[in-house]
């Protein structure tokens, strides 16, 4: 066994299999793990997804939300234990793989249409 067969074995048991087909410019709900004193809760991250990069056990997306007026965007890796759980809550329709355009926008100029050939897991 090589060394890139043992990393890929490896790999293979931090791979969650649960997770629904994501898009950019999907409206997504990232449940996020988080340890408050001795107890852990679920928090849940509501926003578009902006970009996607990498594959495999390091595939990453950045989720874009306006909270209070201001832009928060974050950068989850996929199969990180924080992740809890991902939902699809609408499909946006992208004709572009990073769209960081949406940075520069403001108000209802943030929506992207939906798209109904997709469906929703």
């Amino acid at each position: 066994m090589n060394a890139e067969e043992i990393i890929r074995s490896i790999e293979a048991e931090h791979i969650k299999t649960d997770l629904p087909t994501i898009y950019v410019g999907d409206t997504i709900r990232v449940g996020v793990r988080i340890q408050e004193g001795g107890k852990e809760r679920i928090q849940p991250y509501e926003g578009t997804v902006i970009a996607m990069r990498n594959g495999g056990i390091n595939r990453s997306i950045t989720v874009r939300k306006i909270f209070q007026g201001v832009g928060v965007e974050r950068v989850f890796l996929v199969h990180a234990p924080k992740v809890a759980s991902i939902a699809v809550l609408r499909r946006g329709k992208a004709r572009r793989a990073k769209l960081y355009y949406l940075r520069d926008r403001v108000g209802k100029a943030t929506r992207l249409k939906q798209r109904f050939d997709r469906p929703i897991n």
